[in-house]
């Protein structure tokens, strides 16, 4: 556990709610959304003539983002530009949104492939947050969101979810803005100084920075320490597992 500033001292107890990123923070779902990038790019960056696609990609330029915005953005590293489309473009479209909806269709066809299950050291803190008496959300901006949580079979501990779906509906733009994350705050009753942002991507981290959450945990899935904490995470784990004595003990 790395602790920065503006985390010694505190007990999670000392807020009212946990705000979780789902993938990579409450289920191993990046790797089935890094299959499915790898999937969707590969062919696509080869059809243009250009670097091909690796696992670095998904990091600097996916990771956290919504998805259309992800699709953006490793196009503009590659220096490609498509026209942006709608979202109701078929799939077979080059369009960013025909893209992205590639993507949806291939991320779909892989969790039910592979299935998932949470992380047992996030169930852990989940689970002891909740019989605590904190209320949870989940931020996140998949749009697969709900199936993600019902294929993991965490749905149910869950009142609030604001995933993709419903930031597009209520007009709520994606990390690294915080919209998203004061979104959930507010549908739980609460000011962000009373809750606990819990995230991966170092976009997600700056959300929970930008929107002056009590405090932002970086989970350190692949992205790095010193990456997470220059985003804006105060304290830094590898396994949600290590939280569980923070609930009562100081950090």
């Amino acid at each position: 556990m790395t602790v920065e500033h503006g985390a010694p001292g505190t007990t999670l107890s000392t807020f009212r709610a946990l705000l979780f990123d789902l993938d990579g923070v409450l289920t191993p779902t990046a790797e089935v959304h890094m299959r499915a990038w790898s999937r969707l790019f590969t062919p696509v960056l080869a059809a243009h003539g250009v670097a091909p696609y690796t696992d670095d990609d998904y990091f600097a330029h996916i990771d956290g983002r919504p998805r259309y915005d992800g699709v953006r953005a490793l196009l503009a590293s590659r220096g490609i530009s498509l026209p942006d489309g709608t979202a109701d473009d078929a799939p077979e479209q080059d369009t960013v949104a025909g893209l992205g909806n590639r993507k949806n269709a291939m991320f779909a066809a892989e969790l039910a492939e592979h299935g998932v299950e949470p992380y047992p050291g996030s169930l852990l803190l989940l689970d002891a947050a909740i019989q605590d008496g904190l209320s949870v959300a989940v931020v996140s901006s998949s749009r697969n969101a709900d199936a993600v949580l019902r294929a993991a079979g965490i749905r149910d501990r869950f009142g609030v979810v604001v995933d993709g779906t419903v930031a597009a509906a209520e007009g709520l733009p994606g990390k690294p803005d915080p919209a998203t994350y004061l979104d959930a705050a507010a549908k739980l009753g609460l000011s962000a100084a009373e809750c606990v942002v819990v995230e991966d991507a170092t976009s997600g981290v700056a959300s929970g920075a930008a929107g002056r959450f009590g405090l932002v945990v970086g989970v350190d899935r692949g992205v790095g320490v010193d990456t997470l904490v220059a985003a804006g995470a105060q304290l830094v784990v590898t396994d949600l597992a290590d939280l569980v004595p923070a609930l009562h003990t100081a950090l």
